[in-house]
């Protein structure tokens, strides 16, 4: 008897690669202040020292979590965000402990302020977790140390594990943002060289996948950067100038027809060339004058990215300039962003009131150590790491067992350097089973924390047993009152992140036919990122239990249907620089009326429609698309009415 697709789907798992520099870091970095403080000691025993050792560890493990690759910048810039907001939140516990209504206030109230921070960016996003964290292991911490020398030891932590990312950073081989750039030109190699193959699809979503990290880390780099904007500015003109060989390759491998493979290997070459690895040849390859219009158009396109790439001056001329972005247009971004969103404002009411009812909880059962319910409660709700029921139900599963690999630790090994080895080898997992999912990652950090409690608190194998029962107590708390309470968690972000493909395919199609290039590289850009965003709330939907994977597995076929359009579209504008009539503006305007009644077929809002749009020349193709994309969401997208036959 097999299991349910997806119960499947929830316990699936690849295993990613070791990141070994990641491994060592964390394998140094964490268990050092605990070490320096056991060693100041003179042995494990309950005191100062060891209060001073497992702060200083606490924070050393929230700067050693903080960074997940990306620029140098970006990395120091969350390791200060989880570092800040982990103090305020050591601070802020310390009103939430005891019983009574204040607690329950400050706790809703912290909740609230963390979820509204958690909407502003990314490196706020991961201190407002830090922020929940800390509030709640204050709130039932205790040392004998007071809340300055807390705060203090906590920094000092952090600032070693900062310190040991500086150098991991200046050790590591080559640079990472050249090596963004050089990865979008190996997939570009890789999807001409599956043209015509079944391995396109795969080779495809890898292209959009690189596209994605690339001007992720060198355009915002970029934007913030001053120091190296020279570099970061020839690097982002090698990006804009691969635009026209993208459209290339993708319009090639829709046509079907085999690359060239001198074109190929000259597409490596170039990406040789951006790492440093190899110098380019000085001679380019020859234009085309014959053959199929998509292998001449990938000839050109490879010709314009091969002026760029070997020469400085054209690298810097082609970058884009960046808008600057006064205060007040910026802080009308983040209230748009946070308060004025409902989204945002949603979640916060959703978060407040779970941890409400933990802190309630917390101060009403028999609980051996209560804050760990509000510990997961915070980590579980936290929206950054995807599906809640999957992370409620990973968690638990990934505790359960961490907790019995940490009652092992705690019954096998004495009390002294054994205890700090295996602290090491549990945080040495950490980087490579968060890559891997929820699940695992728990089943390595909760013996770490256990260790930590446990040295701290001076307590027995009996913690294993109540972290188990707290666990399970906040996995319920969040599947019950943030999850099941809550019918809108069950339908997006699938249905909104399908609308978003619809309208940037609107806009891709405006931009393709009747703008200028920096604007249809914007637009075609902006389309294949809404695709992958979509690709990935599907993977996120499909592990929830039904009806919510049954609904969100409907939408499959309609997704592999945009992507058709898109690349069509892409078909549609190498046509045209390839000698095609340009198309008629009226029919741009039919076909674009289309796609918005597409819109409100996805979100079943419009009347049914079967007219089908009549188009020719290169608008055809996209046409067909456009028309059996919404057949497909009439009739098969999930709460929509079959049609009669």
């Amino acid at each position: 008897m097999r299991a349910p697709a997806w119960l499947e789907e929830l316990v699936r798992t690849t295993p990613p690669p070791v990141p070994w520099p990641d491994v060592v870091r964390f394998a140094i970095a964490v268990p050092m202040p605990l070490a320096v403080a056991v060693l100041v000691a003179g042995g494990i025993e309950p005191g100062p020292e060891l209060g001073a050792g497992v702060f200083g560890t606490t924070g050393a493990l929230a700067a050693s979590l903080a960074p997940r690759g990306g620029p140098l910048r970006d990395r120091m810039r969350r390791t200060a965000a989880a570092t800040g907001l982990g103090a305020v939140g050591l601070l802020v516990g310390q009103y939430a402990s005891g019983g009574g209504w204040v607690p329950v206030l400050v706790i809703a109230l912290v909740s609230a302020v963390a979820a509204l921070i958690s909407a502003v960016n990314a490196a706020l996003s991961l201190g407002s977790l830090q922020l929940l964290v800390y509030t709640a292991l204050a709130s039932g911490l205790v040392t004998p140390l007071s809340a300055g020398a807390e705060i203090a030891f906590f920094f000092a932590g952090a600032a070693w594990a900062a310190l040991t990312v500086l150098v991991q950073a200046a050790t590591e081989p080559g640079d990472p943002d050249r090596a963004a750039v050089a990865a979008v030109l190996t997939r570009i190699g890789e999807l001409l060289a599956a043209a015509g193959t079944e391995d396109t699809e795969e080779a495809r979503r890898g292209l959009t996948t690189a596209l994605n990290d690339a001007y992720d880390r060198v355009i915002r780099s970029r934007s913030s950067i001053a120091g190296r904007s020279a570099e970061l500015s020839e690097l982002a003109g090698v990006l804009n100038a691969t635009a026209p060989l993208v459209e290339a390759t993708v319009a090639t491998v829709r046509a079907g027809v085999a690359a060239d493979p001198s074109d190929v290997t000259a597409v490596h070459a170039l990406a040789a060339a951006v790492t440093g690895a190899r110098e380019l040849p000085a001679q380019r390859p020859s234009s085309l004058a014959e053959g199929p219009p998509t292998r001449r158009a990938v000839r050109h396109g490879l010709r314009l990215a091969w002026n760029v790439v070997g020469d400085p001056e054209e690298r810097a001329g082609a970058a884009v300039d960046l808008p600057h972005l006064d205060w007040r247009t910026r802080l009308r971004d983040v209230a748009d962003r946070t308060v004025a969103s409902p989204d945002t404002r949603s979640f916060a009411l959703r978060l407040a009131l779970c941890m409400t009812v933990a802190e309630i909880a917390r101060q009403l059962l028999p609980l051996d150590r209560p804050y760990w319910v509000l510990l997961t409660v915070a980590i579980v709700l936290k929206p950054d790491f995807g599906s809640v029921f999957t992370r409620a139900v990973q968690r638990g599963a990934g505790t359960l067992l961490g907790v019995l690999i940490g009652s092992l630790l705690l019954a096998l090994l004495p009390r002294n350097g054994w205890v700090l080895l295996a602290l090491a080898v549990a945080a040495g997992l950490l980087p490579w089973a968060r890559d891997a999912n929820f699940g695992l990652f728990s089943v390595f950090q909760t013996p770490v924390i256990i260790l930590l409690l446990d040295l701290a608190l001076d307590g027995g194998p009996e913690l294993v047993l109540a972290r188990m029962l707290d666990t399970l107590v906040g996995c319920a708390i969040v599947l019950v009152v943030g999850y099941a309470l809550w019918p809108s968690t069950w339908r997006a972000p699938l249905d909104e992140a399908l609308r978003d493909v619809v309208t940037a395919l609107d806009a891709f199609v405006g931009a393709a036919f009747t703008g200028g290039p920096t604007e249809r590289r914007r637009a075609r850009r902006g389309t294949y990122r809404a695709l992958t965003e979509v690709q990935t709330q599907l993977q996120r939907r499909l592990a929830e239990p039904p009806p919510i994977s049954t609904r969100a597995a409907a939408w499959w076929p309609v997704i592999v249907q945009l992507e058709r359009t898109s690349d069509a579209v892409t078909e549609a504008v190498i046509a045209v620089r390839t000698g095609e009539p340009a198309p008629d503006p009226a029919q741009v305007a039919v076909l674009r009326r289309a796609i918005g009644q597409l819109e409100d077929d996805v979100a079943a809002t419009g009347s049914p429609d079967d007219a089908e749009i009549l188009a020719v020349g290169v608008l055809a193709p996209v046409a067909r698309e456009v028309d059996a994309a919404r057949r497909l969401v009439r009739g098969t997208a999930p709460g929509r009415r079959q049609s009669a036959p």
